[in-house]
């Protein structure tokens, strides 16, 4: 047998080959399909609990009341949001938010990064992991418990001194009446935010640590470099993609009072709200007190809208100096 017959018999034992693009059109459709079902239950979710009771935001310009509900009510465009804005409440509420945010955002940012060098710097894996846990712990701590404690060191049981005012005592300093004086609070939150936060940052910013390759610090080693100066010059500088997502998470959520924590230990005390007093805390405290509907969601809706703003320009703003970290 020749060897043309062979090829010959060869081609025509051979099943014929779909063309190329045809099997990948038809692959790409399936895998469209199996993603497309994967999403549905997510998708579900967010329609039924996320955009659903947005059709709720017409309250803000709305005159509500309960007898007629929320579509029956009589519509009175922009008057919510001119009675917040004019009460003159609205500029200190928005201050205390943005500062409050503000030295939350960037105190455990900055803890965050501090603890996790000191812990990657930990040889004792025993010891590492106990040092975490222990730093950790106080993400869980209910915010009624740490009022609880911040009354007991700055008031003492029964208002009776407490810890630090006796520490102050001792080295001869003036005392100070905590639950009066407006003027340290936003100090004593941020203490309190970073010890509750400061943990839980540093195990996000320890896996991101993790990640950098051995091949770095060996580069360093050779070059003569310190722990210290590694720590400084190549741990740090590569974190900055970390930092940078979580910046631009916690921008978008800066005009968002912490209410559990503010409310469970500042509390109805008036006297604090000149430094303590935040949109989450007014919008509760105006709708239980007033029932006033149409304001909270006036409230609310600027809050979001502000918030959303503030994402936008974050990522922008991202992309423009570190688009090797941009999140979009």
């Amino acid at each position: 047998m020749s060897t043309l017959q062979t090829r010959e018999r060869g081609r025509t034992a051979t099943p014929p080959l779909a063309p190329p693009a045809k099997r990948d059109r038809g692959s790409r459709i399936r895998t469209a399909l199996w993603t497309g079902l994967l999403a549905l239950p997510a998708v579900a979710f967010f329609v039924v609990f996320a955009y659903l009771p947005m059709a709720g935001l017409v309250v803000a310009f709305k005159e509500f009341n309960i007898a007629d509900g929320v579509f029956g009510s009589p519509w009175n465009g922009l008057d919510n949001f001119r009675y917040f804005f004019s009460s003159g409440e609205a500029s200190r509420i928005l201050l205390n938010t943005l500062l409050l945010n503000t030295l939350f955002l960037a105190a455990t940012l900055a803890a965050g990064i501090t603890l996790a060098l000191m812990l990657n710097e930990i040889r004792g894996r025993f010891f590492k992991r106990v040092a975490q846990s222990t730093i950790f712990f106080p993400y869980f701590v209910s915010p009624i418990v740490i009022s609880i404690i911040l009354q007991v060191l700055l008031a003492g049981v029964g208002g009776s001194g407490g810890a630090v005012n006796d520490a102050l005592g001792g080295l001869g300093l003036p005392t100070v009446s905590w639950y009066t004086e407006p003027g340290p609070w936003p100090w004593i939150l941020t203490i309190v935010k970073v010890w509750q936060m400061g943990g839980y940052m540093s195990v996000i910013f320890l896996a991101a640590i993790t990640a950098i390759p051995d091949e770095v610090y060996e580069a360093g080693m050779i070059d003569g470099a310190s722990r210290a100066q590694m720590a400084w010059r190549i741990t740090v500088p590569l974190l900055r993609p970390t930092a940078a997502v979580l910046l631009v998470l916690g921008v978008g959520r800066i005009f968002y009072g912490d209410f559990g924590t503010i409310y469970a230990i500042v509390g109805d005390n008036g006297t604090l709200f000149p430094t303590t007093d935040v949109i989450d805390t007014y919008v509760f405290r105006a709708l239980r007190e007033l029932g006033d509907f149409g304001t909270t969601a006036a409230v609310g809706l600027f809050q979001s809208v502000v918030g959303f703003v503030l994402v936008v320009t974050a990522v922008l703003i991202q992309r423009r100096y570190a688009k090797e970290s941009s999140i979009l």
